[in-house]
């Protein structure tokens, strides 16, 4: 299964049918489909010299991301930057260096609880852009019903190697309950109250290996980035 994080909680969505010993802390759109940024502008892709791990834009300065992504010595890349309002992770739309990075006080590596990070963004001028720009919004409150389909979108590898791996992907999968996912990871680790789980019981549609970081949403609304699984 795949891992994301909420806002309260975290999410998780299938990746495979065997279970790891350990959380893998990677992510690639698996079994999906080519999509465009118009239909999820809020997100962005966090590159040092190249893509490694997603985000999105919840304020013109302010990024969500996972807290794995900025751990560790990010804030220091000479090449850190921010790609947002384009498709492509490897050309288009806008480089925008980071300022500062806020990460959870609780993150534990270990547990991979409390997995998010804000990046704070210098000013930029998004009328540049050919569309405008809009912002994930922010869940309500309200609890989301097991089935419930929610996109996962990023960059990275497929597992096809005649699929572009640099152009935006997008795949749907449902939410699945906190009993059906524990089940799933006993004896593997622990799902707190921070995690939500999603995926199919069969596999093949996921986030699997390098979109770390990017959203997990439904009409607009941010529940989750993906963390791990």
């Amino acid at each position: 299964m795949r891992f994301f994080i909420a806002f309260a909680a975290l999410f998780v969505a299938g990746c495979s049918a065997a279970v790891p010993r350990m959380p893998r802390l990677d992510g690639r759109i698996v079994g999906g489909f080519e999509t465009d940024i118009k239909d999820v502008p809020f997100q962005v892709s966090l590159q040092n010299g190249w893509h490694y791990c997603g985000g999105s834009l919840i304020a013109k300065r302010f990024v969500l991301t996972a807290a794995h992504c900025t751990d560790g010595d990010s804030e220091f890349y000479p090449n850190f930057n921010v790609r947002l309002g384009s498709s492509y992770s490897r050309n288009g739309g806008l480089l925008v260096k980071p300022v500062r990075i806020h990460q959870h006080h609780k993150y534990d590596g270990s547990t991979v609880d409390y997995d998010f990070s804000i990046l704070e963004l210098e000013d930029y001028d998004e009328t540049v852009l050919p569309f405008e720009l809009t912002y994930a919004k922010l869940p309500s409150g309200d609890d989301l019903a097991d089935g419930t389909l929610l996109t996962v979108s990023g960059w990275g590898n497929t597992k096809n190697p005649n699929e572009d791996n640099s152009v935006l992907r997008a795949v749907q999968v449902p939410k699945v309950s906190k009993d059906v996912c524990e089940k799933a990871y006993s004896g593997f680790g622990v799902i707190t109250d921070r995690m939500l789980c999603a995926g199919f019981p069969q596999g093949g549609k996921d986030s699997c290996q390098g979109d770390s970081g990017g959203p997990m949403a439904r009409e607009g609304t941010l529940y989750g980035v993906v963390s791990w699984g």
